[in-house]
């Protein structure tokens, strides 16, 4: 606010004219001598000078309320600095020239008393001008300068000054901290620059206060202004007549002393609700009453005086014995005025604002006086008082027709005076918009959608976006015109707006509610203006996001989902799945995308059922599970579903129990097409990090899931003998079953049962259903089985197995007869490493006893090709190993022949023939599997299948000669092994072809020409490296005899290949 001229001017001039006019016309008595009864004759040229300046006729632009201010301001300071001056050109003459502001103006002032600042003030009519001025001065000054009031105020008592005084009272009440401007600011500092807090109406030489002036930390309204108040009440009561005026001062000193009857845990604050209703139905009143002072103001300002009456505050206590004071004296007041009021109450016709302050105040005030007794505080006299007091104003109030207590604001004017605190920005603006956002009477008027728009920026809360959608959706079942279409199409743009602006938390909370409220398909049905071009948005939007993969583009592609997120957040949602699947790299952005929006793992309801389901869950079932097309999309499908459940950052939208009752536990039958698919999903589950206290596997049904993944391993005993139409996973899908079992059995280990005893039960079941199964897929159980049940093995294995009977049992086996011991040994050792060791340690042979190695030497043959064709590559893997141990503990004879030598090589062979006799064995194999006895065994994929796994081991063998062969060549004690290695390269050949030869026609053998080739491959670089002296004559013999086999192959195409390899040699 500009302070405008506070020297000397046009406007002080005028001032100074009308103090020179009352001072003449009061001569020969000076103005410090003014009596209330001489104000109408003195007032005059005063009144009249104040107005004058407050008039267009002054020279500056007419500022009514500021000049009313300046001139009250000017007085006060005169009167409280009312020292002659001093000589001029004293240091603190200079110093007040230079300090005090109001210093020149007052000058030109004759001395006066407070009789005139207390007249003008009424005439004036500023109470509030007055209780500000009032709470900036010093606290002693304070309190002096009130007992002044009081005083002037009971001497020579009339209507005006009861008005006056209960005013000022009700002022000092609504009063709050800040409301000063830089005015009062300045009148502080001069009142506590230049007097003390102990001084007096004599002149005291100034001194500068030493306290902060403009220090908020105590109330200004000390205890003792208070009962000043009530004092001065006391003194004037017999002088009020007129009804009205009882009423406001009851309601005054009902204000005063219930906020002092409060408990301190009992919240003063309002309800937000009542407190907009109460402030409405005061607005309402002031409206029907044209003799009240705000009757004529605009809505806004009504508004804000109303707030103030309602907030009352208090940061000060009475005393117990000032309080209980002010109690006695309502007694006595209520029953003095009591019949009279009832009467005036009664009347509709005399209905105001007083009246309606009274009984407000008197109905909260009794509640708290039952509060107020019942503490603990009160010694026996002063409860009982308190009661009394309680039951007075109960039978007052029962006495008043209720209809009357006071009046209901219309629907209309709640709303204008919501929404005018919320346009003014004014107290508990915030709390108001809550219910402006959600009172559906109000919506979608004109006033209602332009307030929204205007002070969109307030609305920017989730609850307060969400409770908007709600009145938008209400209201658009009935919105069937033209304009209220508009006006829905207004406020849509605004929530949009609103939610756009709200950090990602915050969105997400809305996304959430509008889940809770309207489930997946959001807002979609309820509002179709929402959905215009929704489709088109989706479109381009992921067409951008698609394109823009980086961690860049991620919170612009975020923020573009959560706006589809919230129109649609099903179709969003699908179409991330479906591109997740479908476009190429893009997976884990859209997964990344997708964990932003925790909200999305909204659980829905499912039709039919008792439990409820993720939404996400649904939408991944309906646009990509059973139509993943390839190989690549089933791995980014993994992929992506891996990721919503552990993400890099942001939160898992799926957790591992949701996707295993999802993905997992259904379809974990053989007959299901994507079995396997099932499969790596768990894999990848069992691979997520649970939390510290995340048990998520015990809500999984977690002994049926074992049972159905055993299932799935005893449907591999007839995998050849199964009918063409029925579906099986494939071997290769043997192992990850394996996998999965034993990652099961090992995290159900971990977190074990809520009991032992339905640990125990639970054990039993599935032992029970594994017990009709083959007898391996129990041993796969052996670490969850532990001590409750041995290991039940065909008894035969105990023939070759030295086995404790604390920890093995014999199971009935018809199909495992005499002899088959071995056999079920080797399945032993295919079940797991742990397993294939402990087997390897338990057998039992003679190696002193020639014919038992040999008895041992030949069942090991037979029962390997019984075993080869079911194994997967993982338990093909363990064979070989036991083999090559076998090997090399002697255990196993594999005599050598001839077959493929010309001459007898003179070489150092020991070193390499584990080699040559493991490569012979499988020969051997061969020669057994492919013999007339065995030919019609196995199907055609069997053969595929076997022909793979021999490939694979010969592979390997040929690495592990090249890695042998280099340690020799390091070696400084042994020669160079190069035709040793050539030799064994050349046999391994004519193994491979020879197996070829044996081979059914039907393309089984083709992945043993690869072998072939990658045989002599090797062979020529080791022959492209020996530079010995004989090396010529003896690579012109070797490239010979290879000529001499490869012409024997039967196969024209895989001879004339192989021919084509060795003519390079």
């Amino acid at each position: 606010m500009e302070l405008g001229p506070l020297n000397i001017c046009e406007e002080t001039t005028i001032l100074h004219g009308g103090f020179l006019l009352a001072a003449k016309l009061y001569h020969p008595k000076v103005l410090t001598e003014l009596a209330k009864s001489d104000w109408p004759l003195v007032g005059k040229p005063i009144t009249d000078a104040l107005n004058e300046i407050c008039s267009s006729r002054s020279s500056s632009s007419p500022q009514p309320s500021t000049w009313k201010k300046k001139a009250v301001i000017i007085i006060w300071a005169k009167i409280l600095l009312p020292c002659p001056l001093p000589l001029v050109g004293s240091p603190s003459v200079d110093q007040r020239w230079k300090d005090d502001v109001f210093f020149s103006v007052g000058s030109m002032i004759p001395r006066i008393n407070h009789t005139v600042l207390f007249e003008l003030l009424k005439t004036l009519n500023a109470p509030r001008l007055f209780v500000q001025l009032l709470l900036v001065l010093p606290t002693a000054v304070r309190q002096q300068e009130l007992e002044l009031f009081v005083k002037y105020v009971v001497n020579e008592t009339s209507l005006v000054d009861i008005t006056f005084f209960l005013d000022v009272w009700w002022e000092i009440m609504k009063h709050k901290e800040g409301e000063q401007d830089q005015m009062f600011l300045l009148f502080s500092t001069l009142a506590h620059q230049y007097l003390s807090e102990t001084s007096d109406e004599a002149c005291q030489p100034p001194k500068r206060f030493k306290g902060d002036p403009f220090s908020l930390q105590n109330s200004p309204i000390a205890t003792g202004l208070l009962t000043v108040l009530i004092d001065g009440l006391k003194q004037i009561y017999g002088s009020i007549v007129l009804p009205k005026m009882k009423c406001y001062a009851l309601a005054n000193l009902v204000e005063l002393l219930s906020v002092f009857t409060v408990i301190g845990c009992e919240s003063t604050s309002l309800p937000v609700k009542a407190y907009l209703d109460k402030i409405a139905s005061v607005i309402t009143i002031w409206n029907g009453d044209s003799e009240n002072r705000y009757n004529k103001r605009g809505l806004d300002k009504k508004v804000k005086e109303a707030e103030r009456s309602v907030s009352l505050l208090s940061t000060v206590k009475l005393s117990s014995e000032e309080l209980f004071v002010g109690l006695s004296f309502l007694r006595s007041l209520l029953q003095g005025w009591g019949e009279e009021l009832q009467c005036m109450l009664n009347n509709c016709k005399d209905i105001c604002y007083e009246s309606y302050r009274l009984l407000d105040s008197l109905t909260a005030f009794g509640k708290n006086l039952i509060s107020f007794a019942k503490s603990g505080d009160l010694r026996e006299d002063e409860k009982q008082m308190v009661l009394e007091l309680g039951q007075i104003i109960v039978d007052f109030l029962k006495k008043i027709n209720p209809k009357l207590k006071g009046r209901n604001s219309d629907n209309s004017v709640v709303a204008s005076v919501a929404m005018t605190i919320i346009e003014r920005k004014m107290d508990r603006h915030m709390e108001l918009c809550s219910i402006f956002v959600s009172e559906k009477a109000w919506a979608f008027s004109k006033d209602w959608v332009a307030c929204l728009v205007k002070n969109k920026a307030l609305f920017q809360k989730p609850e307060l976006v969400l409770k908007l959608l709600e009145t938008t959706v209400a209201f658009s079942l009935s919105a069937d015109t033209r304009e209220s279409r508009e006006l829905q199409n207004q406020v849509i743009k605004t929530i949009l707006e609103c939610y756009a602006e709200l950090p990602l938390p915050d969105k997400n909370k809305v996304i959430s509610g509008v889940l809770v409220s309207w489930g997946g398909q959001g807002l979609s049905v309820h509002l179709k203006a929402f959905m215009e071009g929704f489709q088109e948005e989706l479109n381009l939007a992921f067409n951008q996001i698609t394109q823009r993969v980086s961690d860049q583009g991620l919170t612009k592609a975020v923020s573009s989902v959560a706006r589809l997120a919230l129109l649609h957040p099903e179709a969003t949602v699908k179409k991330v799945c479906n591109l997740a699947v479908v476009n190429l790299g893009t997976h884990k952005f859209l997964a990344q995308i997708l964990c932003s929006f925790p909200a999305l793992s909204f659980q829905e309801a499912q039709d039919n059922t008792n439990r409820s389901g993720n939404l996400l869950e649904r939408c991944l079932k309906e646009t990509v599970w059973g139509r993943l097309s390839s190989a690549k999309e089933k791995e980014q499908f993994l992929e992506f579903l891996t990721f919503l459940m552990q993400p890099n950052s942001g939160h898992p939208l799926l957790s591992p129990s949701e996707v295993t009752q999802a993905f997992i536990f259904p379809h974990l039958n053989s007959d299901f097409a994507h079995v396997e698919l099932s499969l790596q999903i768990l894999s990848k589950v069992l691979e997520v990090q649970p939390g510290p206290e995340e048990q998520w596997i015990k809500s999984c049904y977690p002994f049926p899931l074992l049972l159905g993944l055993c299932k799935l391993l005893d449907g591999y005993t007839k995998y050849w003998h199964r009918f063409r139409d029925q579906h099986c996973p494939s071997l290769e899908t043997k192992d990850l079953i394996a996998t999965n079992l034993s990652q099961l059995c090992e995290v159900l280990e971990e977190k074990a049962a809520p009991s032992p005893e339905v640990w125990t039960q639970s054990l039993a079941w599935l032992h029970r259903k594994v017990e009709l199964l083959d007898w391996t897929v129990g041993l796969r159980l052996k670490k969850l089985f532990g001590d409750h049940f041995k290991n039940e093995v065909p008894a035969t294995l105990f023939e070759v197995c030295k086995l404790s009977e604390d920890e093995w049992t014999s199971r009935p086996l018809p199909i495992y007869g005499a002899g088959s011991g071995l056999l079920a040994w080797m399945e032993c050792c295919c079940i797991s490493t742990a397993l294939r060791e402990q087997m390897l340690s338990l057998l039992t042979v003679d190696v002193d006893n020639p014919e038992e190695v040999n008895l041992f030497s030949k069942g090991f043959l037979v029962a390997l090709i019984q075993l080869l064709p079911w194994c997967s590559h993982s338990e093909w893997q363990r064979l070989v190993y036991v083999t090559q141990s076998l090997l090399h503990r002697g255990l196993l004879h594999v005599p050598y022949t001839l077959e493929y030598v010309q001459y007898m090589p003179l070489l150092n062979l020991r070193p390499f023939a584990h080699y040559l006799q493991f490569s012979v064995l499988f020969l051997r194999a061969f020669q057994l599997l492919c013999s007339s006895s065995c030919s019609s065994w196995l199907p055609a994929e069997a053969w595929h299948h076997v022909v793979r796994l021999y490939c694979n081991s010969l592979t390997d063998l040929l690495g592990s000669v090249k890695r042998d062969s280099l340690s020799h060549w390091h070696s400084a004690d042994d020669k160079n092994p190069t035709q040793e290695v050539s030799f064994i390269y050349i046999q391994m050949f004519c193994h491979v072809l020879h197996v070829a030869a044996m081979l059914p026609d039907d393309g089984s053998g083709e992945p043993l020409l690869v072998l072939a080739l990658e045989i002599l491959s090797q062979y020529e670089t080791l022959s492209a490296s020996d530079k010995s002296l004989n090396s010529v004559l003896r690579k012109a013999n070797e490239k010979h005899f290879l000529e001499s086999i490869t012409d024997n192959v039967s196969n024209k195409e895989l001879r004339a290949t192989l021919q084509q390899k060795v003519s390079k040699l």
